[in-house]
C-alpha cells in the first residue's frame, strides 16, 4: 500500500476515499450530535443549527459531513506539501497518513469546532507559503489575517494563532510594519463587523464579542488504547523529523522556511487545547494532526528500510480496528 501512495495516480484518490471510510466505518454506526454550551463561538453554534435544520438532529449528517471534513483536509494538505515541493517528489502519503493518524483517536472522528479550525488553518498555510515569492502581497496578508479572525468565531482560542502569523511573516519576509498592521486588520475585521451587527440590533455586550479565557487542564483516563494511539502517534512523528532534518540542506531556503512554519505551529497547538476546555476528552487536540501528519508523510517515504514503513502502516491499522471492534470502540 504504501508503494502505491508513494506514486501521483489520480486512481490513489478513490483509493484513499475507501480507505478513510474503511478505517472510520464507527462514525456512521455511532453517530454523535455535537453539544452546545454558552461558551460555544456564535460561528460554530449557527454552523451546528444550520446543519441540524436538515435532519431534525440527525446524527448521520453530522457523521457525514466529518468524513468529508477529515477527506478534503487530507486533500488539502497533500495538495499544500506537493505544489510546494516540501518532499523529494509529489505523492499521496500526507494524505493517507491524515485520515489514518486521525483514525487513532476516537474524538478526532467526531464534528466539534477544532475539526472546523484545521480547514482553515491548512488555508492559512497556503497563503503564507505563496508569501515568499510574492511581490503584491497585502491581498494575501490580509486575507490570512481575515482567516484567523473568522476561526476565532468557530473557536475562540484558536485567536492566538495571529502571534504565529507574525511569526510567520518574520520568517517568510523582511520587517514591515505595515504588513503586520494588515494583518490585524484582517484578525479584526469579524470583530468590527460582528459588533456593528450587535450594535444594530440592540444587542451590544462586551461577553457576545469577546469570549473570556480559561484555562483547564484536563487528563483524559489512562488505558492501554490511549498508550497504543501516542505510541503510533509520536514514534513516526519523531522518525519523520529526522529525516526532515537529514534532507533539509538539499531543500531549497523556502522549503526550509516552510518545514519552519510547520513546527512553529504545532509549538501553538500545543497550547491551545488547554484553553476554554469544557470538554473531557481530547477534541481540541486534532489541531496537532495537520503538522503530525506531514512528519508522518516523511517517514513513510525516506525511511531507507522498506519494511519500516509498511510494519508502521499495517500496526497503525490493525490498531485501529482492534480499537474499533475488540476495545472500548467508538
Amino acid at each position: 500500500m504504501i508503494g502505491l501512495f508513494k506514486q501521483k495516480t489520480p486512481v490513489n484518490i478513490l483509493v484513499i476515499f475507501v480507505l478513510g471510510i474503511a478505517i472510520k466505518f464507527p462514525i456512521f454506526r455511532k453517530t454523535r450530535i455535537p453539544q452546545l454550551d454558552e461558551n460555544s463561538a456564535v460561528l460554530y453554534k449557527q454552523i451546528v443549527i444550520f446543519i441540524n435544520s436538515f435532519g431534525e438532529k440527525s446524527g448521520f449528517l453530522f457523521a457525514a459531513a466529518t468524513y468529508l471534513l477529515l477527506f478534503t483536509q487530507a486533500m488539502q494538505l497533500n495538495k499544500l506539501i506537493n505544489v510546494n515541493r516540501m518532499m523529494q517528489r509529489s505523492n499521496f502519503l500526507p494524505a493517507t497518513s491524515y485520515l489514518l493518524l486521525t483514525s487513532l483517536l476516537p474524538d478526532w472522528n467526531f464534528f466539534h469546532a477544532t475539526l472546523l479550525i484545521n480547514s482553515l488553518v491548512l488555508l492559512v498555510f497556503s497563503g503564507l507559503f505563496r508569501l515568499y515569492n510574492q511581490q503584491n502581497v497585502k491581498s494575501t496578508i490580509f486575507n490570512i489575517g481575515l482567516l484567523v479572525g473568522i476561526s476565532s468565531f468557530i473557536f475562540f482560542p484558536s485567536v492566538i494563532l495571529f502571534g504565529w502569523l507574525i511569526i510567520g511573516l518574520l520568517i517568510m519576509r523582511t520587517v514591515r510594519i505595515n504588513e503586520w498592521l494588515i494583518c490585524l486588520l484582517g484578525v479584526t475585521a469579524p470583530f468590527y463587523f460582528y459588533a456593528v451587527y450587535l450594535f444594530i440590533i440592540d444587542q451590544w455586550s462586551w461577553h457576545l464579542l469577546l469570549n473570556p479565557f480559561s484555562i483547564k487542564i484536563s487528563l483524559p483516563d489512562q488505558s492501554f488504547w490511549l498508550a497504543g494511539s501516542s505510541f503510533l502517534l509520536v514514534i513516526p512523528f519523531l522518525i519523520g523529523g529526522y529525516f526532515v532534518q537529514e534532507n533539509l540542506r538539499r531543500m531549497l531556503i523556502q522549503m526550509r522556511k516552510n518545514w519552519s512554519l510547520v513546527l512553529i505551529y504545532l509549538l501553538f497547538t500545543l497550547f491551545i487545547p488547554f484553553l476554554n476546555n469544557d470538554f473531557t476528552g481530547l477534541e481540541n487536540w486534532i489541531l496537532l494532526a495537520v503538522p503530525f501528519a506531514a512528519f508522518h508523510a516523511c517517514t513513510y517515504l525516506y525511511s531507507p528500510q522498506r519494511w519500516l514503513p509498511a510494519v508502521i502502516f499495517w500496526l497503525s491499522v490493525l490498531f485501529i480496528l482492534l480499537y474499533q471492534y475488540k476495545g472500548p470502540g467508538w
